[in-house]
């Protein structure tokens, strides 16, 4: 008979976890908690349900956080076509619904990996330096994902028991702490290749690395250079160098299949592990379909890249006829009729290469557009008077692994946590910049190629594409040499909205994307004027349990608005 053994943490973690792993042991652990033995007992079984959350969260979480916010504002997706249920400006214009599902997201989140912490601290039910060396690390993901959204939030102070409303901190000292905790996960795992040995590996129930703590080491030292070269020339960053240098001498980046990933679940509840295909198909209908940017098509496009057919798929194409609004009902569109579709037509006429028609009827035009045969972007951020005029038949959707609905047996793309490529492209950023030594060109071209293997893109057009693309190619000025390498990092991040978006934020690259909008004919302009976002305003409920130190990070970061520049980041241009 097995003896029922209590924990501190076991109970509200099984409460506020409540969800089958996709482990034989975890699902033993919800089922029937009577069944754990001491001898069985471990923290692996609450790993997988801190890694996902925070990747793959529910429902609306992912709707709203995950899409309509970061893959919109960091320039893959776009809404505002003739059927969608918005317009682009959605996301642009504060809606309090929306933004709360990313404030309590993100702020909740915490719970779960401050509980895995306590599990395997030394004092813990479960204590395991080295499973607590791989929640160093997730918590470090953790935090610079909220504060690279959100600018100063509650760190030093947040989960202290004597302390009901922590303090927000600025971004200046969340980034040095995260490297100084960085440094110890890095220190504790050494040359450990597991957390353990039978119920102490964490193995398969960590679905990031299969408890591979090397892979962990090389992901933590990653993330410093990461952290490091986001915050470089930030009012106050001096420390960045020395990071940076530390970083190097470690030597230990992820490499070409070293990618860290959280696979997609199909087994679990879009409630509570979502995915861009529930969103896509999930709501019925056209409505909540989403296009991919034309920003992105456009570089694809230009330089033959081959993960093209693998980012996006070619636009049904058809005749559709677009009227001209009456001008009694309607004079505004009546009268700037001609300039919206004139504005779509060179849109078309641009990705076709002319091959489509155009028949200007007077009150209506015909166009028409050869079926499945080009990749056509939509232009983001449109507005509602445009939406009609935006035929949901001409743009490219995602690519099918990108959308693919779960519980269908089919593959679905993976979230990217990092990637081999962004370990590339940083190095090579680095080395450009004279912070490190190395080949930058090599270290850039790496970086196209673990993109393209990660994407599974025959080696031989991975090949090709570098051999001839001008974007492949780390030629020109200083200058001219980062903007590829940050259109080549924001190209290989798709579809992960968040990390894209802060590349955009601190490069200014590419500039199609931070430059805003301007035209209020074509474009939806927000709250901000058509600026460039550069975070998200603070959630309701702090406001409503902590708003004095709301107050505080107002008056230290500026402005509670979506166009108030973060610390480490560029002004949109």
């Amino acid at each position: 008979m097995k003896t029922i053994f209590k924990f501190k943490y076991i109970l509200p973690l099984i409460l506020l976890f409540g969800l089958s792993s996709c482990t034989k042991d975890f699902l033993k652990i919800n089922t029937d908690p009577n069944a754990i033995a001491p001898s069985e007992a471990s923290a692996k079984y609450f790993i997988t349900n801190v890694e996902y959350p925070l990747y793959s969260p529910s429902r609306y979480a992912y709707w709203r956080g995950v899409l309509i916010f970061a893959s919109r504002y960091s320039g893959y997706f776009d809404f505002g076509f003739d059927h969608c249920w918005w317009s682009d400006e959605l996301g642009y214009k504060f809606s309090s619904g929306y933004n709360d599902a990313t404030w309590d997201w993100l702020s909740d989140y915490f719970g779960d990996i401050d509980n895995f912490l306590k599990l395997t601290a030394p004092d813990g039910d479960f204590a395991n330096e080295k499973m607590h060396a791989v929640g160093k690390i997730i918590k470090v993901l953790y935090y610079q994902r909220y504060t690279d959204v959100f600018g100063e939030i509650p760190y030093s102070e947040a989960g202290k028991a004597d302390i009901v409303q922590p303090k927000f901190d600025t971004q200046n000292d969340i980034y040095q702490g995260l490297i100084s905790t960085l440094d110890e996960a890095i220190n504790t795992i050494g040359d450990n290749v597991k957390t353990g040995d039978g119920v102490d590996d964490l193995g398969q129930n960590d679905i990031i690395f299969n408890g591979n703590l090397q892979k962990w080491k090389k992901l933590a030292n990653t993330l410093k250079l990461r952290i490091a070269l986001r915050a470089y020339g930030a009012p106050g960053a001096s420390w960045t160098n020395s990071v940076i240098t530390s970083a190097f001498s470690t030597g230990a980046f992820l490499q070409t299949g070293d990618d860290a990933l959280i696979p997609k679940d199909n087994e679990i509840t879009t409630w509570s592990s979502a995915c861009y295909g529930d969103i896509f198909y999930g709501f019925g209908g056209t409505g909540s379909k989403f296009t991919v940017s034309k920003v992105m098509i456009d570089y694809l496009s230009a330089n033959n890249d081959p993960r093209l057919p693998l980012y996006a798929q070619p636009a049904p194409g058809g005749t559709y006829t677009l009227n001209r609004p009456d001008q009694a009902n309607n004079p505004e569109g009546y009268e700037n009729f001609p300039k919206r579709i004139a504005y779509i037509d060179s849109v078309l006429q641009k990705a076709t290469g002319g091959d489509m028609t155009f028949t200007d009827n007077g009150s209506s035009v015909e166009i028409t557009i050869p079926e499945n045969k080009y990749y056509i972007g939509q232009p983001s951020r449109l507005n509602s008077q445009i939406k009609p005029f935006v035929v949901y038949q001409f743009f490219s959707i995602p690519g099918e692994e990108i959308i693919q609905k779960k519980k269908q047996g089919k593959p679905i793309f993976p979230e990217i946590v990092m990637s081999a490529a962004e370990s590339y492209f940083l190095q090579a950023e680095a080395v450009v910049r004279g912070l490190a030594t190395g080949d930058a060109q090599t270290l850039f071209q790496n970086g196209i190629r673990a993109s393209m293997a990660l994407w599974g893109v025959d080696a031989g057009k991975a090949e090709t594409y570098i051999a001839t693309a001008p974007l492949a190619q780390l030629t020109g000025t200083v200058d001219q040499q980062l903007e590829k390498i940050a259109v080549q990092r924001w190209i290989a991040s798709y579809p992960e909205g968040f990390e894209g978006w802060s590349d955009v934020r601190k490069s200014g690259y590419p500039k199609e994307l931070s430059k805003g909008v301007h035209d209020p004919i074509i474009f939806g302009l927000g709250d901000d004027n058509g600026v460039f976002p550069q975070r998200l305003i603070y959630g309701s409920k702090a406001y409503n349990t902590n708003g004095n130190n709301v107050d505080a990070a107002i008056a230290s970061q500026g402005p509670d608005l979506q166009g108030t520049t973060l610390w480490w980041a560029k002004s949109a241009k």
